[in-house]
């Protein structure tokens, strides 16, 4: 099996993990914070919206399963990419979308995706996705993971 990493920021981390747990190929998630300058955040810290961290997920996947692409595909069905700085009732920068690359490779299908996206004409604004290099990810509170699962949620059947 040959794994690779990709993170990904579309608001709330709950709901997205949730569905990307769900894929064919992922082998593990874990939520987080990541993009900011603040070390080891809390989640405390990460909603004053002063860490400039993104509520993000990381996810472990199995390439010969599930391509990069095809995440990036799901990862636009998730959530709106023209919102900046908010999803749904969610607003801080902790809630931008955001794609964190992890190789040049992740980074050229991250740009050409949102180029034939926003060529598509699905959406009337523009993608406001950033996409940046991976940086340091800080595992959210053990509460954080894996919490629909936990807690009760949504039914998060977003790729079914």
């Amino acid at each position: 099996m040959k794994t690779e990493k990709a993170t990904f920021a579309a608001g709330c981390f709950w709901g997205v993990e949730s569905a990307f747990r769900q894929v064919d190929g992922v082998v593990d998630t874990q939520v987080g914070y990541t993009g900011g300058r603040t070390l080891d955040p809390t989640y405390k810290e990460v909603c004053t919206d002063t860490t400039g961290h993104a509520e993000a997920i990381e996810i472990t996947f199995d390439h010969s399963k599930v391509s990069y692409e095809k995440l990036l595909e799901l990862f636009w069905r998730m959530h709106d990419p023209t919102q900046v700085n908010r999803q749904g009732p969610d607003v801080g920068t902790q809630y931008r979308s955001a794609i964190f690359y992890h190789s040049p490779e992740q980074n050229v299908s991250a740009e050409a995706s949102i180029s034939a996206l926003n060529k598509s004409g699905k959406y009337k604004k523009p993608v406001a996705t950033q996409i940046l290099p991976a940086t340091s990810f800080y595992r959210a509170e053990e509460y954080h993971q894996r919490y629909f699962e936990k807690n009760g949620g949504p039914a998060c059947h977003v790729f079914k």
